[in-house]
């Protein structure tokens, strides 16, 4: 299938494009005729359990970014120097997270 890209929602309705880039979270609506006991109300929990453990992890580092470095607004100079920049960013921000688990290992543990 071809890739494109939209700025809306509604034109990829109107095009009725499935897409693993593109998975919306399910709204409450999507439950309320299921039992809660039955086996597709569970597939359905554990799939949108998973999209959201994704997210999570993905918001967090954009979190970092953001906060705790000062990334707020995009300044163009030049592709190669954002892309840099960012990369950088990035490479923080996970040292960033695991900080407590880094500065654990220096510990001499008797």
């Amino acid at each position: 299938m071809p890739r494109a890209t939209f700025s809306s929602t509604k034109a990829w309705i109107k095009l009725q494009y499935q897409s693993s880039e593109r998975n919306a979270a399910a709204r409450r609506s999507k439950y309320s005729g299921l039992n809660k006991r039955s086996v597709l109300y569970k597939a359905k929990r554990m799939i949108e359990y998973c999209k959201a453990q994704a997210r999570a992890k993905v918001e967090h580092t954009f979190r970092v970014i953001m906060r705790q470095f000062g990334y707020v607004k995009v300044r163009f100079r030049g592709l190669l120097k954002n892309t840099a920049q960012l990369t950088t960013l990035f490479a923080l921000s996970n040292l960033w997270m695991a900080r407590k688990q880094l500065m654990g290992m220096g510990e001499l543990r008797v």
